[in-house]
């Protein structure tokens, strides 16, 4: 068989699964957390794996360590790649803390996020104000994203009042309510203090929320990947996940690696002609 450059890997062997799409996806999204990738590292990551990145947050306050023409570019280079890049939710808050939010605002505008990223894991913020930040975020252009939980050791979920701030925050206009799990993901709100998933929990969460593509579930571990891949489907949304892994958790999504083997279609073979039959 004669090759050529236009010859590309059988939809079956490059999604077993059948049901990975291709960006903008509405569910299935994956959130990469940057915790100081040079414009470089940043360029290879995006020329290697950008089509299985939906989102780059800058974690925490991390946005103000770097020269402002070099964040800039960095935040450019993920929007041509059609990634909704954002600062961390703590770094909101700290400009909430300081008195400095309108100065946050225009800072955010002026770089050219295309995201926010609306969080109280670190300080209390009431539910008038978190309101108010999600409806200026929105009339401002911004896609919103909120996240739920406290980032301190042994935080848990509260189910009702989860339910409540997703009900209210995607009412409010928000995309994603994400649910707190910090980059090492233990001891803090769906993970115990080994990193294993509290799945009554979670089961409670599904039962009660209007959809589940409504959070973005933090999983920086292979471990909880693959259980909560494997327990909820392949196209929940997942975050905190570090640029390394990002090729990994793609095949993890598309059955690609013998954890999520079982989730590929079965007894698929070539008759002789072509053809493909089941």
């Amino acid at each position: 068989m004669e090759v050529t450059s236009h010859l590309k890997w059988h939809p079956l062997l490059s999604d077993p699964t059948g049901k990975r799409t291709e960006k903008p996806r509405i569910c299935g999204k994956t959130m990469i957390i940057d915790k100081g990738m040079g414009i470089y590292a940043l360029d290879d990551m995006l020329q290697t794996a950008g089509a299985y990145v939906d989102m780059l947050k800058f974690g925490f306050g991390t946005s103000p360590l770097y020269t402002t023409k070099l964040l800039r570019q960095k935040i450019e280079l993920a929007k041509e790649h059609d990634i909704l890049v954002y600062p961390g939710g703590t770094f909101l808050e700290i400009a909430i803390r300081q008195g400095a939010v309108d100065d946050f605002f225009d800072m955010a505008a002026f770089l050219g996020f295309s995201g926010l990223e609306i969080s109280d894991g670190t300080i209390e913020v009431d539910r008038s104000l978190r309101s108010e930040l999600i409806d200026r975020a929105c009339q401002s252009g911004y896609t919103v994203i909120t996240e739920y939980g406290k980032k301190c050791w042994g935080s848990s979920i509260e189910i009702d009042e989860l339910i409540e701030t997703v009900v209210i925050d995607a009412q409010m206009g928000a995309s994603l309510i994400t649910i707190e799990g910090r980059e090492s993901g233990k001891g803090v709100g769906i993970y115990d203090e080994n990193g294993d998933c509290k799945d009554k929990e979670i089961e409670q969460v599904l039962k009660q929320v209007p959809s589940k593509h409504l959070l973005l579930w933090e999983a920086p571990n292979k471990d909880q990947q693959v259980h909560l891949l494997n327990s909820l489907g392949t196209d929940i949304n997942l975050g905190n996940i570090l640029p390394a892994d990002i090729i990994s958790l793609e095949a993890l999504r598309r059955g690609l690696r013998s954890d999520t083997f079982h989730l590929g279609q079965t007894n698929t073979r070539d008759d002789g002609s072509g053809n493909w039959e089941i």
